[in-house]
């Protein structure tokens, strides 16, 4: 079982910042993949950021203003995120993926508005 809870979400002005935290707990060492997804109202879960064997991998959309990061192996991985756009307004979810088991945190909510 693996266990990934958000935190650091919050309303931001539009370029502005704020860094994501997701703390993994359970059996996250040999997770696959890791990282970060979006979804906001009315659409679909999309790709924000992610950690796996080949590398780190971005969405289109947040290339050159997010950077995935982590530390302690794999029990902490942060987000930060820099010129926030009202686009970017979602809830952020933490995800990992171990032995062709998708897990997600509850998600927490970055709001871009002035």
């Amino acid at each position: 079982q693996v266990q990934l809870v958000e935190s650091g979400g919050g309303l931001v002005q539009p370029g502005g910042s704020l860094r994501l935290s997701c703390a993994a707990s359970g059996s996250i060492f040999s997770a696959s993949v890791m990282g970060w997804y979006r979804q906001a109202p009315g659409k679909q879960r999309e790709l924000v950021a992610t950690f796996d064997r080949g590398g780190t991998k971005y969405g289109d959309s947040v290339k050159d203003r997010f950077t995935i990061s982590r530390v302690n192996a794999k029990t902490t991985v942060y987000l930060q995120m820099n010129s926030l756009k009202p686009e970017d307004t979602a809830a952020y979810l933490c995800y990992c993926r171990v032995a062709l088991t998708d897990y997600w945190g509850q998600g927490t909510q970055v709001t871009v508005s002035s």
